[in-house]
């Protein structure tokens, strides 16, 4: 199946409402770029030396988001451009993309990364913290930066039931605070579970090797 084919499956699965991201992790700027030539602007990069090397080659129209564990002295190289990043686990974080942006003259789209899984190996904020974020930012501090929403992965798990409990965990926190924090954005969702992502709520989702095909490891 071309890449164009596959966009198109996996976009007839996906509400006209919910904005697919495309991760791109380990593709080539070719596939990309075919992809992009298709419509698909949203792409998804965990590693920050991969994004910023794909952005230097593709057009500046796409729309770039680092959706893993984000260090905070990377932050600087993707600070210039970035346009949405899902993977804010920590006060400290966001207190280095505050600064970071300040320096480019931009205010940084963020998500809050929400802890709901139960793997230890995941990261992510408890719902306390993120909340005592949400309340710093409506205070006034990191004035550039916008909290969009939240981000949140489950646990890598065939029990689908534990699947929906912790989406509509964070989808439950999610409606609660909306509209006093102005939260548009709740991004869940991978190419083995968004349909069940999306059925729980999400806005957003992050689909790669059911667009790609097997990922390329070596690469």
């Amino acid at each position: 199946m071309s890449l164009a084919d596959s966009l198109q499956t996996i976009l007839k699965t996906i509400p006209s409402d919910v904005r697919l991201i495309a991760v791109s992790k380990t593709r080539s700027a070719k596939e990309i770029e075919e992809m992009y030539h298709c419509g698909q602007i949203d792409f998804g990069e965990n590693k920050v030396q991969e994004l910023i090397e794909k952005y230097d080659q593709l057009p500046k129209s796409v729309r770039w988001h680092q959706i893993g564990h984000l260090q905070k002295n990377k932050v600087k190289y993707i600070a210039p451009f970035i346009y949405l990043i899902h993977s804010v686990d920590s006060i400290d974080l966001l207190e280095t993309i505050e600064k970071e942006a300040l320096k480019n003259n931009r205010t940084l789209s963020v998500l809050l990364q929400i802890k709901i899984a139960q793997e230890e190996s995941k990261y992510g904020l408890t719902f306390d913290s993120a909340l005592e974020i949400l309340k710093l930012k409506k205070d006034g501090k990191f004035p550039h930066v916008s909290i969009k929403g939240l981000m949140g992965m489950a646990s890598f798990t065939d029990n689908i039931n534990q699947v929906e409990k912790e989406f509509s965990s964070l989808h439950d926190f999610y409606i609660t605070h909306q509209k006093e924090y102005g939260l548009t954005v709740l991004s869940m969702g991978m190419s083995d579970d968004y349909l069940t992502a999306i059925n729980c709520g999400s806005t957003m989702v992050r689909i790669g090797s059911k667009l790609f095909g097997k990922r390329n490891y070596t690469v």
